[in-house]
Protein backbone atom coordinates (compact mmCIF):
# COMPACT_ATOMS: atom_id res chain seq x y z
CA UNK A 1 0.00 0.00 0.00
CA UNK A 2 1.33 3.43 -0.94
CA UNK A 3 0.88 5.80 1.99
CA UNK A 4 0.51 9.51 1.50
CA UNK A 5 0.80 10.86 5.02
CA UNK A 6 -0.24 14.49 5.04
CA UNK A 7 1.01 16.65 7.89
CA UNK A 8 2.83 19.91 8.54
CA UNK A 9 5.71 20.31 10.96
CA UNK A 10 4.11 23.29 12.65
CA UNK A 11 6.03 25.57 15.02
CA UNK A 12 4.29 23.83 17.93
CA UNK A 13 5.42 20.36 16.79
CA UNK A 14 9.00 21.55 16.20
CA UNK A 15 9.08 23.22 19.61
CA UNK A 16 7.75 20.06 21.28
CA UNK A 17 10.37 17.93 19.52
CA UNK A 18 13.21 20.21 20.67
CA UNK A 19 11.96 20.36 24.26
CA UNK A 20 11.35 16.61 24.39
CA UNK A 21 14.89 15.94 23.20
CA UNK A 22 16.29 18.18 25.93
CA UNK A 23 14.07 16.61 28.61
CA UNK A 24 15.03 13.09 27.62
CA UNK A 25 18.69 14.04 27.67
CA UNK A 26 18.27 15.36 31.22
CA UNK A 27 16.55 12.12 32.23
CA UNK A 28 19.40 10.00 30.91
CA UNK A 29 21.95 12.24 32.64
CA UNK A 30 20.41 11.60 36.06
CA UNK A 31 22.19 9.11 38.26
CA UNK A 32 19.27 7.02 39.43
CA UNK A 33 19.93 4.33 42.06
CA UNK A 34 19.22 0.88 40.60
CA UNK A 35 16.56 0.06 43.20
CA UNK A 36 14.74 3.33 42.50
CA UNK A 37 14.98 2.72 38.75
CA UNK A 38 13.38 -0.72 39.12
CA UNK A 39 10.64 0.65 41.38
CA UNK A 40 9.84 3.46 38.92
CA UNK A 41 9.71 1.04 36.01
CA UNK A 42 7.42 -1.31 37.90
CA UNK A 43 5.12 1.57 38.80
CA UNK A 44 5.09 2.76 35.17
CA UNK A 45 4.18 -0.73 33.95
CA UNK A 46 1.33 -1.02 36.45
CA UNK A 47 -0.05 2.46 35.68
CA UNK A 48 0.18 1.88 31.94
CA UNK A 49 -1.64 -1.46 32.24
CA UNK A 50 -4.37 0.16 34.33
CA UNK A 51 -4.91 3.23 32.14
CA UNK A 52 -4.72 1.51 28.74
CA UNK A 53 -7.34 -1.04 29.75
CA UNK A 54 -9.47 1.48 31.61
CA UNK A 55 -9.68 3.62 28.45
CA UNK A 56 -11.31 0.63 26.75
CA UNK A 57 -13.89 0.16 29.52
CA UNK A 58 -12.16 -2.21 31.95
CA UNK A 59 -13.82 -1.52 35.35
CA UNK A 60 -10.89 -2.44 37.64
CA UNK A 61 -9.60 0.40 39.81
CA UNK A 62 -5.91 1.27 40.12
CA UNK A 63 -5.63 -0.33 43.61
CA UNK A 64 -7.28 -3.51 42.26
CA UNK A 65 -4.91 -3.59 39.27
CA UNK A 66 -1.89 -2.94 41.51
CA UNK A 67 -2.89 -5.72 43.88
CA UNK A 68 -3.44 -8.15 41.00
CA UNK A 69 -0.16 -7.45 39.22
CA UNK A 70 2.17 -7.13 42.20
CA UNK A 71 0.77 -10.13 44.06
CA UNK A 72 1.37 -12.21 40.92
CA UNK A 73 -1.82 -14.20 41.51
CA UNK A 74 -3.77 -15.97 38.78
CA UNK A 75 -6.49 -13.75 37.17
CA UNK A 76 -9.98 -14.81 38.22
CA UNK A 77 -12.13 -13.27 35.46
CA UNK A 78 -12.09 -11.59 32.04
CA UNK A 79 -11.31 -8.11 33.39
CA UNK A 80 -8.32 -9.38 35.35
CA UNK A 81 -7.07 -11.45 32.39
CA UNK A 82 -7.13 -8.36 30.15
CA UNK A 83 -4.96 -6.40 32.56
CA UNK A 84 -2.57 -9.27 33.33
CA UNK A 85 -2.09 -10.07 29.63
CA UNK A 86 -1.32 -6.42 28.87
CA UNK A 87 1.15 -6.19 31.75
CA UNK A 88 2.99 -9.34 30.65
CA UNK A 89 3.31 -8.05 27.07
CA UNK A 90 4.50 -4.65 28.24
CA UNK A 91 7.23 -6.20 30.41
CA UNK A 92 8.56 -8.18 27.45
CA UNK A 93 8.40 -5.45 24.78
CA UNK A 94 12.18 -4.79 24.96
CA UNK A 95 12.82 -8.35 23.72
CA UNK A 96 11.01 -7.70 20.40
CA UNK A 97 13.43 -6.51 17.71
CA UNK A 98 11.10 -5.88 14.79
CA UNK A 99 7.65 -4.53 13.92
CA UNK A 100 5.65 -6.33 11.24
CA UNK A 101 2.37 -8.16 10.65
CA UNK A 102 3.37 -11.43 12.43
CA UNK A 103 4.53 -9.46 15.48
CA UNK A 104 1.30 -7.46 15.66
CA UNK A 105 -0.82 -10.60 15.34
CA UNK A 106 1.23 -12.26 18.10
CA UNK A 107 0.73 -9.24 20.37
CA UNK A 108 -3.01 -9.43 19.76
CA UNK A 109 -3.03 -13.18 20.39
CA UNK A 110 -1.32 -12.73 23.76
CA UNK A 111 -3.55 -9.80 24.64
CA UNK A 112 -6.79 -11.70 23.97
CA UNK A 113 -5.65 -15.07 25.33
CA UNK A 114 -8.31 -16.34 27.72
CA UNK A 115 -10.38 -13.23 26.99
CA UNK A 116 -11.68 -14.04 23.51
CA UNK A 117 -9.74 -16.94 22.00
CA UNK A 118 -11.86 -16.97 18.83
CA UNK A 119 -10.50 -13.63 17.63
CA UNK A 120 -7.08 -13.79 19.30
CA UNK A 121 -4.34 -13.08 16.76
CA UNK A 122 -6.74 -12.96 13.79
CA UNK A 123 -7.09 -9.97 11.48
CA UNK A 124 -10.82 -9.31 11.14
CA UNK A 125 -12.74 -10.35 8.06
CA UNK A 126 -16.00 -8.56 8.76
CA UNK A 127 -17.37 -5.07 9.21
CA UNK A 128 -16.62 -3.25 12.44
CA UNK A 129 -17.39 0.41 13.14
CA UNK A 130 -16.49 2.65 16.06
CA UNK A 131 -19.13 4.74 17.78
CA UNK A 132 -21.43 5.13 20.74
CA UNK A 133 -25.08 5.47 21.68
CA UNK A 134 -26.46 8.96 22.25
CA UNK A 135 -29.10 9.99 24.81
CA UNK A 136 -31.90 8.78 22.52
CA UNK A 137 -30.17 5.39 22.28
CA UNK A 138 -29.28 5.87 18.63
CA UNK A 139 -25.88 4.56 17.58
CA UNK A 140 -23.62 7.32 16.27
CA UNK A 141 -20.73 6.16 14.07
CA UNK A 142 -17.48 7.93 14.90
CA UNK A 143 -15.21 5.95 12.61
CA UNK A 144 -15.85 3.57 9.74
CA UNK A 145 -12.51 1.88 8.84
CA UNK A 146 -11.46 1.90 5.16
CA UNK A 147 -11.46 -1.92 4.81
CA UNK A 148 -13.65 -4.73 6.09
CA UNK A 149 -11.92 -7.80 4.69
CA UNK A 150 -8.78 -9.53 5.92
CA UNK A 151 -6.95 -9.37 2.60
CA UNK A 152 -7.10 -5.58 2.22
CA UNK A 153 -6.46 -5.01 5.92
CA UNK A 154 -3.30 -7.13 5.80
CA UNK A 155 -2.14 -5.30 2.68
CA UNK A 156 -2.68 -1.95 4.41
CA UNK A 157 -0.82 -3.08 7.54
CA UNK A 158 2.10 -4.46 5.54
CA UNK A 159 2.36 -1.12 3.75
CA UNK A 160 2.31 0.72 7.08
CA UNK A 161 5.05 -1.46 8.56
CA UNK A 162 7.19 -1.08 5.45
CA UNK A 163 6.81 2.69 5.70
CA UNK A 164 7.71 2.69 9.42
CA UNK A 165 10.77 0.52 8.92
CA UNK A 166 12.10 2.50 5.93
CA UNK A 167 11.71 6.07 7.25
CA UNK A 168 14.73 6.04 9.53
CA UNK A 169 15.45 9.72 8.97
CA UNK A 170 12.14 10.72 10.56
CA UNK A 171 12.20 11.72 14.27
CA UNK A 172 11.05 8.76 16.37
CA UNK A 173 8.31 10.83 18.03
CA UNK A 174 6.81 11.81 14.66
CA UNK A 175 7.10 8.25 13.40
CA UNK A 176 5.35 6.91 16.51
CA UNK A 177 2.60 9.53 16.27
CA UNK A 178 1.88 8.85 12.60
CA UNK A 179 1.83 5.10 13.22
CA UNK A 180 -0.49 5.51 16.20
CA UNK A 181 -3.19 7.16 14.12
CA UNK A 182 -2.78 5.06 10.99
CA UNK A 183 -3.05 1.80 12.91
CA UNK A 184 -6.24 2.84 14.70
CA UNK A 185 -7.59 4.17 11.40
CA UNK A 186 -7.10 0.76 9.71
CA UNK A 187 -8.60 -0.89 12.83
CA UNK A 188 -7.36 -4.40 11.99
CA UNK A 189 -8.98 -6.43 14.78
CA UNK A 190 -12.51 -7.02 16.01
CA UNK A 191 -11.46 -5.95 19.51
CA UNK A 192 -8.27 -4.77 21.23
CA UNK A 193 -7.15 -2.25 18.58
CA UNK A 194 -6.47 0.60 21.01
CA UNK A 195 -4.40 -1.54 23.35
CA UNK A 196 -2.38 -3.17 20.56
CA UNK A 197 -1.81 0.30 19.10
CA UNK A 198 -0.49 1.70 22.39
CA UNK A 199 1.75 -1.34 22.86
CA UNK A 200 3.08 -0.98 19.31
CA UNK A 201 3.66 2.74 19.77
CA UNK A 202 5.71 1.98 22.88
CA UNK A 203 7.63 -0.61 20.84
CA UNK A 204 8.52 2.03 18.22
CA UNK A 205 9.94 4.25 20.97
CA UNK A 206 11.97 1.35 22.37
CA UNK A 207 13.33 0.44 18.94
CA UNK A 208 14.42 4.06 18.50
CA UNK A 209 16.36 4.16 21.77
CA UNK A 210 13.73 5.86 23.92
CA UNK A 211 13.55 3.96 27.22
CA UNK A 212 9.78 4.21 27.51
CA UNK A 213 8.38 2.39 30.59
CA UNK A 214 11.77 2.69 32.29
CA UNK A 215 11.54 6.48 32.47
CA UNK A 216 8.10 7.49 31.21
CA UNK A 217 4.78 6.35 29.75
CA UNK A 218 2.35 8.16 27.47
CA UNK A 219 -0.79 6.70 29.02
CA UNK A 220 -0.88 9.29 31.82
CA UNK A 221 -1.28 11.95 29.09
CA UNK A 222 -4.19 10.10 27.45
CA UNK A 223 -5.77 9.70 30.87
CA UNK A 224 -6.00 13.44 31.57
CA UNK A 225 -8.95 13.72 29.16
CA UNK A 226 -9.90 10.48 27.44
CA UNK A 227 -12.52 12.15 25.28
CA UNK A 228 -9.93 14.67 24.07
CA UNK A 229 -7.57 11.79 23.26
CA UNK A 230 -10.25 10.14 21.13
CA UNK A 231 -11.33 13.39 19.49
CA UNK A 232 -7.77 14.45 18.62
CA UNK A 233 -7.04 11.00 17.23
CA UNK A 234 -9.99 11.18 14.87
CA UNK A 235 -9.09 14.69 13.60
CA UNK A 236 -6.56 12.87 11.39
CA UNK A 237 -9.20 10.64 9.79
CA UNK A 238 -9.80 13.29 7.15
CA UNK A 239 -6.18 12.99 5.99
CA UNK A 240 -4.25 15.83 7.62
CA UNK A 241 -2.46 14.58 10.73
CA UNK A 242 -1.04 17.91 11.91
CA UNK A 243 -3.52 18.53 14.76
CA UNK A 244 -3.12 14.97 16.01
CA UNK A 245 0.69 15.27 15.93
CA UNK A 246 0.52 18.50 17.91
CA UNK A 247 -1.53 16.67 20.56
CA UNK A 248 0.77 13.62 20.46
CA UNK A 249 3.99 15.63 20.79
CA UNK A 250 2.38 17.66 23.59
CA UNK A 251 1.86 14.31 25.32
CA UNK A 252 5.47 13.17 24.92
CA UNK A 253 6.71 16.47 26.34
CA UNK A 254 4.24 16.31 29.25
CA UNK A 255 5.16 12.71 30.09
CA UNK A 256 8.89 13.48 30.06
CA UNK A 257 8.37 16.55 32.26
CA UNK A 258 6.31 14.47 34.66
CA UNK A 259 8.92 11.71 34.78
CA UNK A 260 11.73 14.18 35.42
CA UNK A 261 9.81 15.81 38.28
CA UNK A 262 8.98 12.45 39.88
CA UNK A 263 12.54 11.18 39.73
CA UNK A 264 13.97 14.43 41.11
CA UNK A 265 11.48 14.44 43.98
CA UNK A 266 12.25 10.83 44.90
CA UNK A 267 16.03 11.21 44.65
CA UNK A 268 15.88 14.37 46.78
CA UNK A 269 13.84 12.46 49.36
CA UNK A 270 16.37 9.62 49.30
CA UNK A 271 19.17 12.12 49.83
CA UNK A 272 17.32 13.59 52.79
CA UNK A 273 16.57 10.09 54.02
CA UNK A 274 20.27 9.40 54.36
CA UNK A 275 20.40 12.20 56.94
CA UNK A 276 17.45 11.00 59.01
CA UNK A 277 18.07 9.81 62.53
CA UNK A 278 17.16 6.28 63.59
CA UNK A 279 14.19 7.62 65.55
CA UNK A 280 12.95 9.68 62.58
CA UNK A 281 13.07 6.56 60.41
CA UNK A 282 11.13 4.73 63.10
CA UNK A 283 8.46 7.45 63.02
CA UNK A 284 8.17 7.11 59.24
CA UNK A 285 7.71 3.35 59.62
CA UNK A 286 4.91 3.97 62.12
CA UNK A 287 3.24 6.41 59.73
CA UNK A 288 3.40 3.84 56.93
CA UNK A 289 1.17 1.64 59.07
CA UNK A 290 -1.14 4.42 60.25
CA UNK A 291 -3.10 6.84 58.10
CA UNK A 292 -2.46 9.67 60.55
CA UNK A 293 -0.97 10.27 63.98
CA UNK A 294 -0.84 12.94 66.67
CA UNK A 295 2.16 13.81 68.82
CA UNK A 296 0.29 12.41 71.83
CA UNK A 297 -0.26 9.04 70.11
CA UNK A 298 3.36 8.91 68.95
CA UNK A 299 4.50 9.72 72.46
CA UNK A 300 2.68 6.64 73.77
CA UNK A 301 3.94 4.35 70.99
CA UNK A 302 7.61 5.30 71.44
CA UNK A 303 7.45 5.78 75.22
CA UNK A 304 8.84 9.30 74.94
CA UNK A 305 7.61 12.70 76.05
CA UNK A 306 5.05 14.51 73.97
CA UNK A 307 7.59 17.30 73.45
CA UNK A 308 10.10 14.82 71.98
CA UNK A 309 7.40 13.34 69.73
CA UNK A 310 6.56 16.85 68.51
CA UNK A 311 10.25 17.51 67.72
CA UNK A 312 10.47 14.36 65.54
CA UNK A 313 7.22 15.16 63.71
CA UNK A 314 8.20 18.78 63.16
CA UNK A 315 11.58 17.72 61.73
CA UNK A 316 10.00 15.27 59.28
CA UNK A 317 7.43 17.91 58.29
CA UNK A 318 10.13 20.50 57.58
CA UNK A 319 12.13 17.97 55.55
CA UNK A 320 9.08 17.33 53.36
CA UNK A 321 8.35 13.71 54.32
CA UNK A 322 5.01 14.28 56.04
CA UNK A 323 2.11 16.72 55.98
CA UNK A 324 0.17 18.31 58.80
CA UNK A 325 -3.48 19.20 59.42
CA UNK A 326 -4.44 21.69 62.10
CA UNK A 327 -2.39 24.25 64.02
CA UNK A 328 -3.10 23.44 67.67
CA UNK A 329 -1.86 20.68 69.96
CA UNK A 330 -4.63 18.52 68.43
CA UNK A 331 -3.06 18.66 64.97
CA UNK A 332 -2.23 15.37 63.27
CA UNK A 333 0.40 14.26 60.76
CA UNK A 334 0.33 11.93 57.76
CA UNK A 335 2.66 10.73 54.98
CA UNK A 336 2.75 12.81 51.82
Amino acid sequence: MNFTLKYTLSSKILSNLAESSQLYGRLEALRIPKKLELNLERKNLVNSSYISNSIEGNPLSLPEVTNLLLSDRIPANRDEKEVKNYFDILKNLPTINRLDLPVICELHKKLMRGVDDKIAGNVRNREVVVGSYDESKRFRIKHNPPFHDAKNIKTALTGLFDWINKNNDLPAIIKAGLFHHEFVYIHPFVDGNGRVCRLSTALIFLQNNFQINKYFVLDDWYDIDRFDYSDKLHTADSGDKTEWLEYFTDGVKYSLQSALAKIKNVTQSLSLGERLSAREKEVLTILQNNKEITSAALSEMLKISRQQAHVFLKSLFEKGFIDKKGSTKNSYYFLK
